[in-house]
């Protein structure tokens, strides 16, 4: 059950810590130029902010519907959404502590996945493209970020604790997609041990900013698989920890020409100390599929990323409103993982008409290429077993590349309400080639509350 958020009540917990209400800075219900739905609270909110309480409370759907295509052809549409409940604490303002914050995102995650139930075959399942994008890693409320964070020498140096998902401050790129293999950090989609929001887990990060625009960070974060259950979105004890992955990252954040065009840069790395099987060989050197023995165990994981986005175009000089481009690629594990790299590439124009300066166009693209050892893996098991018909539903399908395109405009209606249309094309689904490609129509809505 989800839990009611009322005016009345957050006003009653806030009067009672002694704050009072600014009336000049009153902002009503639902007002096209609040940043908040609820308005300001009677200028509470404004007062809060000044204060050092930032509270956010947030809300997303995703839509979809699948046109033609697809391993089942038969039509739905599925719905999934997401609740954010949280903010941040500026300690200096409300403790005296220089240069320090707290931060907590509580989430929650319901709904169903169209791609699942209509576009793969449920023999293999999805290998990252989700057509919406908010739905998996259990449908079920959890911490999501739990953590303190403090700054040194006038922000060189950067320290966070706490928990926390990896790709909150590594492979950061925010999500302007709704297919997953367009959103968010790349390297979460197909290493198994790298968990992106809303899984957080125990960690640390380091950044140094050697200049405003140069940066270089390490992290290192608990990697435990029991986090990805259901019933342990709350879970803040260790059991079931089986090692810690290391990342590292070095970036350059860049605003061109006199208009500021805005550039971001980054290339990173990761390890993962936890043994992993083998997707291929026992541990003699032979194909597992023949001998019929387990997995070869694997001492650790890695991996590495890249991501390069540049605006270049401004309106009239305004850099809020122009085009920019993006490409990000990372590479996988081939030992262990389901991918062995991803891609992705595309353009986002912010403010295409003068009437709708806020509003976004935006097209992507990418592919995601199956590790040619899990093909084989795949190969031989349906000749072990002497399985030649794909219709068979003891054949195992090869997987080889999916290939994933959306376009979509983001309405923004006002501060606190977006609405984004789109359109998506998946091709070989699941990154099987037997499948029929597949055309969904999807809708995104966020809130601000």
């Amino acid at each position: 059950m989800r839990p009611t958020i009322t005016i009345a009540a957050a006003a009653g917990f806030i009067f009672s810590t002694g704050f009072t209400v600014n009336a000049a800075a009153d902002e009503p219900m639902f007002s096209s130029s609040s940043r908040w739905m609820t308005g300001d609270w009677g200028g509470l909110r404004t007062e809060l902010l000044e204060k050092g309480y930032d509270f956010q409370f947030s809300y997303q759907s995703e839509s979809a519907t699948n046109i033609n295509g697809g391993y089942d052809h038969d039509r739905a549409a599925r719905y999934t959404d997401q609740f954010n409940l949280g903010g941040a604490i500026d300690l200096e303002k409300v403790l005296g502590w220089q240069d320090a914050n707290f931060q907590l995102l509580i989430t929650e995650r319901s709904g169903r996945d169209i791609t699942n139930d209509r576009l793969t075959d449920p023999r293999t399942g999805t290998i990252g493209s989700s057509v919406q994008e908010n739905y998996g890693r259990g449908q079920t409320w959890r911490i999501t970020t739990l953590a303190y964070q403090q700054k040194f020498f006038d922000d060189v140096l950067d320290i966070k604790v706490g928990r926390l998902p990896i790709g909150s401050d590594f492979d950061s790129t925010g999500c302007v997609f709704q297919n997953n293999s367009l959103c968010g950090g790349l390297v979460g989609h197909a290493s198994t041990v790298w968990f992106n929001s809303p899984v957080g887990q125990w960690g640390a990060r380091v950044k140094v900013n050697f200049t405003p625009e140069i940066y270089a960070q390490v992290g290192a974060y608990e990697y435990n698989p029991t986090l990805l259950d259901s019933n342990n979105g709350f879970k803040l004890n260790t059991s079931g920890r089986e090692g810690t992955t290391y990342v590292g990252e070095v970036g350059w954040t860049p605003a061109l020409g006199a208009a500021g065009l805005a550039g971001k840069y980054m290339v990173g790395g990761y390890w993962n100390n936890a043994t992993a099987n083998d997707v291929l060989e026992d541990r003699n050197g032979n194909f597992k599929q023949v001998s019929g023995n387990s997995a070869d165990q694997l001492d650790g994981r890695y991996g590495m990323y890249a991501y390069a986005r540049q605006q270049i175009t401004s309106v009239d000089g305004d850099s809020k409103r122009g085009l920019s481009l993006f490409a990000h690629y990372s590479q996988y594990d081939k030992r262990s993982s389901t991918l062995d790299w991803q891609a992705q590439v595309g353009a986002i124009y912010a403010g295409p008409f003068d009437a709708r300066p806020q509003d976004a166009v935006a097209i992507g693209f990418s592919e995601l290429h199956v590790n040619p050892a899990l093909s084989k893996n795949q190969r031989l098991h349906n000749t072990v077993n002497s399985l030649n018909d794909y219709n068979d539903p003891a054949y195992q399908p090869i997987q080889r590349a999916e290939y994933a395109a959306e376009i979509h405009y983001d309405f923004r209606l006002t501060p606190w309400l977006m609405v984004r249309p789109n359109i998506q094309y998946l091709a070989n689904p699941g990154g099987v080639y037997e499948v029929d490609n597949a055309t969904v129509v999807g809708l995104t809505v966020n809130t601000v509350f």
